[in-house]
């Protein structure tokens, strides 16, 4: 009988784009596709499910405790980031970072809009959520970028695009999510073709593959963007206030902590010295100290003290033996643990300060800036991991219906071998991401058609693609994703914060030549696959 409906696999995927275009929930439309799909499969007997019951899925909840529970560290640090950049973004902390990149290059040709794109670098690397990063923008510079007559298609075309930066500057969600996905299935694809030990892809790795092509398309984002303003002044002007005088010294103290910040979580995680979680731990600790400063017009001796006594006892731990249950404890030992002790109650008090401040505080829509936070991220998280146990009843019901075997002869029976597969896989991905989130494309997609790539080996029997380089590939192409019409998101976070006299038309203009440089730097990457791999390499020693 399963000939009657011979692909059953492959119409779950139309039929799940059109529950989602009826604006169904995503978690709840791939959960409810998947049990659908399962309920046919025992109907007209397709796959595993031509048993004639439902047994099949019995191992949803096995993947699901085996992937998120305690042992999963990785998945930890997806609230953690959250909590990070929704409090930087609710406590000003965001907007007074981009005010004051534009008073360093609002004077020079294109310089509001250089501004631009590097404090959306900076963004994307406190924050990693695209959201948070275009709405701040779109409120924060589009009114200024229109007031000094940038043309209105390069304003939203510079805020759109460099709010997507999020998607792979580390440390970013989708690289977080992305590795964790890819790893898992990375191992399973080795092991399928005989290779029972193979190398291990971390979160941190993939964070260092993509640092350097993130840095490139900033660089080439500030490149086209100099090049308009010499080129069409009237497109970019200066924004030249003889008047008004910068002084370097409020502005520094604005951007310095920030970018204290970012180094922390960024360097910790790339240099080993933290995992993901840990590093993401410090950016939350970071972010309410930065915000307790920045809500509150008192002293910042809390936030000093704080950040003073975490700096002594990060010192003592590296240098000393703070061990109480050794056989011999001398006098310098106690010493040394009284004062970290002490350290750690003067950090300990300076975050509760800085805690209370941005709770005392006031919300736009709420009573407390703190509840705001709260809020947020938990609605953030959830919906990460719903859509994540949504996907996987998606993907257990497409197994189970021989989706990953109907999938394997499609690539392995393509013209050109290996390399095919991946540009196949590259397009699907693309244009999925015209029509679904980022989310939906990892957590679906990328188990199904990555072990397929990971399954190719090299002449020398190791594997073909490196899985930080494919990873990162991934994280370019699902960036594009977020700025391609007709459901670019950053496209509609942009349109709900712009002016009425900004068109979604030329929102969707705006964006055309910062497509087509993602595309060129994808190509770039694809061509040299050292630039993403270099870094991990050096730093693995």
């Amino acid at each position: 009988m399963s000939a009657i409906i011979p692909y059953l696999d492959l119409l779950m995927f139309p039929v799940a784009i059109v529950m989602l275009l009826r604006g169904f929930p995503v978690a709840f439309t791939l959960a409810g596709v998947g049990l659908l799909f399962s309920v046919l499969g025992v109907v007209f007997e397709v796959g595993y499910f031509a048993t004639g019951d439902l047994s099949f899925l019995r191992a949803l909840f096995g993947r699901i405790y085996g992937l998120m529970d305690e042992t999963n560290e990785v998945l930890v640090a997806v609230p953690l980031f959250v909590f990070m950049g929704v409090t930087l973004e609710r406590s000003g902390v965001a907007a007074d970072l981009l005010s004051s990149m534009a008073k360093i290059f609002g004077r020079m040709p294109g310089g509001l809009g250089i501004s631009v794109a590097i404090v959306g670098m900076l963004l994307a690397a406190s924050t990693g959520i695209v959201g948070a990063t275009v709405v701040t923008m779109g409120l924060i510079s589009l009114p200024t970028m229109m007031k000094a007559k940038y043309d209105t298609r390069l304003s939203t075309g510079i805020i759109a695009a460099s709010g997507t930066l999020g998607q792979i500057i580390p440390p970013s969600l989708v690289l977080i999510i992305l590795g964790d996905v890819l790893s898992n299935s990375y191992i399973t694809a080795r092991r399928s073709v005989g290779d029972w030990a193979p190398d291990p892809v971390s979160v941190g790795d993939i964070f260092a593959g993509a640092l350097v092509p993130g840095l490139i398309l900033v660089g080439v984002y500030v490149l086209y963007i100099l090049a308009v303003a010499l080129i069409f002044p009237k497109r970019a002007p200066s924004v030249v206030d003889q008047g008004e005088k910068v002084e370097l010294g409020p502005v520094l103290m604005l951007l310095i902590p920030p970018l204290l910040l970012i180094i922390a979580v960024l360097g910790s995680i790339l240099f080993g010295v933290a995992t993901p979680t840990e590093a993401a731990s410090i950016g939350s600790i970071g972010a309410i100290l930065l915000a307790g400063q920045r809500l509150s017009d008192k002293s910042s001796l809390p936030q000093i003290v704080a950040l003073v006594g975490a700096v002594i006892v990060v010192l003592f731990v590296l240098y000393t033996d703070l061990r109480l249950t050794r056989t011999t404890i001398t006098t310098r030992d106690t010493v040394n643990v009284a004062l970290v002790s002490l350290a750690l109650l003067a950090f300990v008090w300076g975050s509760a300060v800085s805690l209370w401040r941005i709770w005392a505080s006031k919300a736009d829509d709420g009573p407390s800036t703190l509840g705001s936070i709260l809020r947020a991220s938990l609605h953030m998280s959830v919906m990460v991991f719903a859509i994540y146990i949504g996907a996987q009843v998606f993907n257990l019901a497409f197994r189970g219906l021989g989706g990953e075997q109907t999938v394997n002869e499609f690539f392995s029976g393509l013209p050109g071998g290996p390399w095919i597969a991946l540009a196949s896989m590259l397009a699907i991905m693309f244009l999925l991401g015209f029509f679904l989130d980022f989310l939906e494309i990892v957590f679906v997609v990328t188990p199904i058609m990555a072990p397929v790539l990971f399954s190719f080996s090299a002449a020398d029997g190791s594997v073909l693609f490196h899985p930080v380089w494919i990873a990162v590939v991934m994280g370019l192409n699902l960036q594009t994703s977020f700025l391609t019409p007709p459901f670019g998101f950053a496209l509609f976070y942009l349109r709900a914060v712009a002016p009425r006299e900004v068109t979604t038309g030329a929102i969707y203009r705006g964006i055309v030549p910062f497509v087509a440089i993602q595309i060129v730097i994808l190509g770039v990457v694809l061509f040299w696959p050292g630039i993403a791999t270099w870094l991990p390499a050096v730093l693995a020693g």
